[in-house]
This record gives structure tokens, sequence and C-alpha cells, in this order.
């Protein structure tokens, strides 16, 4: 068994601005209304993504420059290398999709960074998911399963620690054995009695792992 992994979620968690957002404010204003369907639970996450993603119609560069707009937390970077040199492994799970993650993470440097995540590809002039409903992480709602992905990690290390802050990320806080919760996700796991520690930012993660001495 290796020591432990720390995996986070990265809209509006790694990232200040879910990157459905930036599609609707900057391409896609009719996606308010699409949201409030979604909302409502009148559609599934996945179709809700799926339909934003496919109404950008621009070239792949300017989709691209639009990506590294994205602004993250600045403390990530360097959180990711303190978790790698105190001998952890750092992940990304993501119910949006790794089309945008990979090139958020190239901007920055970052390295060693496995992310779990629906598969995006452009194509006429779109960003589209290929969800694969015989994977193993497959969900219907989400197009991938956090829970699953946490559970498959916790055979392999001994403490998995996890951040998100969002609905999505309510159901793999139960499985993880360490919850940093943001912004929603507080209430949600309130609700449901799933223990968390509540955080603004990574830097408030990193202090709590150094003080319990794992960083």
């Amino acid at each position: 068994m290796k020591k432990w992994a720390f995996v986070s979620d990265f809209d509006g968690t790694i990232s200040k601005k879910d990157f459905y957002w930036l599609v609707i404010d900057t391409y896609y204003p009719e996606g308010k209304e699409l949201y409030k369907k979604w909302k409502a639970g009148e559609m599934q996450d996945i179709d809700f993504l799926s339909q934003v993603f496919q109404s950008i119609d621009q070239h792949e560069e300017q989709i691209i420059q639009d990506i590294l707009t994205l602004p993250i937390d600045e403390h990530v970077p360097s959180f990711i290398q303190k978790v790698q040199e105190s001998g952890g492994d750092f992940y990304i799970l993501s119910a949006g999709t790794d089309y945008y993650i990979h090139h958020i993470l190239e901007q920055y440097g970052i390295q060693d960074v496995p992310v779990f995540s629906n598969k995006g590809y452009y194509e006429d002039k779109n960003v589209h998911l290929s969800i694969d409903e015989n994977h193993k992480h497959y969900s219907r709602r989400y197009g991938i399963d956090k829970s699953k992905v946490i559970a498959e990690l916790k055979e392999t290390y001994d403490v998995v620690y996890f951040a998100g802050d969002s609905e999505p990320d309510s159901h793999p806080a139960k499985v993880a054995d360490l919850t940093f919760a943001k912004d929603a996700l507080q209430d949600l796991l309130k609700e449901k009695n799933v223990p968390y520690v509540a955080v603004d930012s990574f830097l408030q993660i990193e202090d709590f792992l150094r003080e319990k001495g794992t960083l």
C-alpha cells in the first residue's frame, strides 16, 4: 500500500470559475435558462454540460485561449508540489472534461498529475464529450462516478484526502478518508452528516495538513 493521496475536484475547487460558466457568459447566453432546468432536476448533469460545450462555435485556437483565462487558486501549483515532495500523489477528479483541464495543467507547468474525468475532444468548432457506458467508472448522471474512483484509489493508498465544492462532490466525500469542503458542499455534507473540514482555499488545506504532520 502506498502512503497517501490527495484528490481534488477541478471546477470551482482548483479553478475559481466553472468552465461551463465561462462558455455561457462568453458564447451561450441561452445557457442561463438551461442552467435553471438542470438545477430544477429536469436534466442530467452530463446532458447539460454536453449541450453547453457544443454551443461554443469557435475555432480551437480561440477555445484554448479562453480556457487559459480560467482563474485558478493561486496556491494550487505550489500545493501540488508540496504533496509530491511529501510522498503523496495528487489526482484531479472532475465531472467536467479532461479537454480543458490538461490545457490548464500545461499552462502552469503542473506535471505527474493523473486526471480522472470525462474524455473531451475538439470537433466542428465545439468541445464534445466521449462517454463510454462500459467504463468501470461510468455514471449515467455525471459521466464519471467519482465515488468509484475514490473507492478504487483507497485500495492502493492508506489515506485518501478529497477536496470539492458542489453537489457531485457530496458522493465521493462519503468514501474519502477526509474531505475538504468549499462553498455549497459544506451545507450538503452537513445535511448528510458527512464529516468535513471547511475551507476557502488550498492555503488553508496546506495549513491543516502541515499541522497534522502530513506535509
